[in-house]
């Protein structure tokens, strides 16, 4: 094999593992054990899918695909931002200065430039399906910004910052599977189609979850918005100790 073709079922085999661990953990008690275990697999597999990624793109500029290569890099920057938001909002859920750090903010001052670019680089070529994903990065950005800015207000911020980042990273992995799986399921639709298809779809699909969740968990305490509810001993609310509800 050679050294693109084992690039390239890496990216394949983690991108596959990335996306049954996606639902996987999506249908787990949040914050159980198995939930927990899960995610760090979706993770790991998602660190897998980045580190591919980037030669993936590297092959694509040397074979003469500039802009496939650019568009790939973006996407890198893109997923690359969810995953390090997804794991240290978890991580540092009682520490909010410690995830708005340096780190957070040169992330989201890349993905914001090169969201300008791929919108740039769409509009040169004619390309609609540049210009709503360069549109995504400065959505992304601006959401960064007022996440942070609202965060203090906000009990729920890190489950938040948590469930948006984890979507962003789903989307990508439904967009790599049904790039490939609508060629072979619906080899009748014209390829332009299939691929704005298999792009807005999962797209789509990400907005709708996110503004679910937002709805669901909204502003309620973090602890009430993840954790189950432990019910109070019913011999316990006849004591006093405790307010009834």
């Amino acid at each position: 094999m050679t050294s693109y073709q084992i690039t390239l079922f890496t990216h394949v085999a983690a991108g596959s593992i990335a996306l049954v661990t996606f639902w996987l953990a999506a249908f787990l008690r949040k914050g159980s054990p198995r939930h927990r275990r899960v995610g760090q697999i979706y993770m790991a597999a998602m660190l897998f899918v980045l580190g591919s990624g980037i030669p993936l793109a590297w092959f694509n500029a040397q074979r003469g695909n500039l802009i496939g290569a650019l568009f790939l890099y973006y996407l890198v920057l893109l997923t690359g931002t969810g995953v390090r938001n997804g794991w240290q909002a978890v991580r540092l859920k009682r520490d909010r200065r410690g995830y708005f750090d340096a780190t957070y903010w040169v992330l989201i001052g890349a993905l914001s430039a090169a969201g300008v670019a791929i919108i740039a680089v769409g509009t040169q070529v004619g390309a609609p399906l540049l210009q709503i994903f360069g549109g995504v990065g400065l959505f992304a950005s601006t959401g960064a910004v007022m996440a942070w800015y609202r965060s203090p207000n906000n009990p729920t911020w890190w489950l938040r910052e948590h469930y948006t980042a984890i979507i962003g990273n789903g989307i990508a992995t439904h967009i790599a599977f049904f790039g490939i799986g609508l060629r072979n399921a619906l080899p009748f639709v014209d390829p332009q189609t299939q691929m704005m298809m298999a792009w807005l779809t999962p797209l789509a699909g990400g907005l709708v979850a996110t503004v679910y969740l937002n709805r669901k968990y909204g502003r309620r305490p973090a602890s009430r918005a993840w954790a189950p509810h432990t019910p109070v001993p019913a011999s316990v609310i006849r004591a006093g100790t405790v307010p009834a509800g």
